[in-house]
């Protein structure tokens, strides 16, 4: 049976506080895999994306507006803001009707299905986070189905885009599958922060 988005997304929570907790408070403005963007940033798109997915849950209807750059919705110490959108998203997923229908950008859907995203999200950018400490975050075999499940049926030039994600990459010989799910979200598997 295919995973459900709400699963998705407390686990996705579950890793990427982990992997949070793998930065220390200098680590904050080290580069990481996406480009142009700092650990910072990264925490910052994926606390926006967090915030979009527990407004849903309380029954909102929320607009995707984040922050340019995205490190600068954090504020006060990054671990700490984290862990408080964090603790209020999994509060929220405990009462939240999930088969309650929203207008979305990709037309009306399920607050489940709206969660599918930033659920993916939370898993795609811990990779990144761990990356920028050198650090390896393993992507279940599970999840990556259920982002095939999702991403595979959209049209190419809507997943392909700056706002999702950049051209394929191939995977180098023997690869994993945390790497090859990697490549396929746009991604140079290998990517190392510089000594």
């Amino acid at each position: 049976m295919a995973a459900s988005p709400d699963l998705v997304f407390l686990e996705g929570l579950s890793l990427f506080s982990a992997t949070v907790a793998r930065l220390g408070s200098a680590d904050w403005d080290r580069p990481s895999p996406c480009s142009g963007w700092r650990a910072l940033d990264v925490l910052g798109h994926v606390g926006s994306a967090v915030g979009f997915g527990t407004e849903l849950l309380k029954g909102g209807a929320p607009a995707w507006a984040p922050q340019e750059p995205p490190g600068s919705a954090v504020e006060g110490d990054p671990a700490t803001w984290w862990e408080a959108l964090a603790a209020s998203a999994r509060e929220e997923m405990s009462g939240a009707d999930l088969s309650r229908v929203v207008e979305s950008t990709m037309g009306r859907r399920t607050v489940g299905e709206s969660l599918s995203f930033p659920a993916l999200d939370l898993f795609v950018h811990a990779w990144d986070l761990g990356r920028s400490v050198g650090a390896e975050v393993e992507v279940p075999d599970w999840v990556i189905e259920f982002a095939h499940s999702v991403v595979d049926p959209l049209p190419q030039e809507r997943v392909r885009s700056p706002l999702v994600f950049s051209a394929e990459v191939a995977p180098p010989p023997g690869a994993t599958p945390t790497q090859r799910f990697v490549a396929w979200t746009g991604r140079h598997p290998l990517w190392a922060p510089a000594p």
